[in-house]
């Protein structure tokens, strides 16, 4: 359950961040946050199923809790990212 809440904090963080970055792809603090905590829990999730970690394990060493703030971080940001490009395709 923590891992799970790491990742969504985390996408949420990631989120925000390449908003503040991508100005042109920003949806604002809400929007970054919410696209952020989608993609953050499907990010993280697709991670730890690659590297073969399950968010059941219980464990909760650093490079377990590194590879959740990573995969949710980066998670966060890419789904701002292609949730911003749809948004202005759509402006358009």
């Amino acid at each position: 359950m923590e891992q799970i809440i790491l990742q969504l904090v985390s996408g949420a963080v990631g989120g925000n961040l390449a908003g503040g970055v991508m100005k042109n792809l920003s949806l604002g603090t809400l929007g970054n946050s919410i696209a952020g905590i989608i993609g953050g829990g499907v990010g993280g999730q697709i991670l730890s199923a690659v590297l073969g970690m399950s968010a059941g394990d219980g464990g909760m060493d650093i490079s377990s809790i590194l590879t959740q703030v990573a995969g949710g971080g980066v998670g966060g940001g890419a789904a701002l990212a292609i949730v911003g490009m749809i948004k202005n395709a759509m402006a358009k």
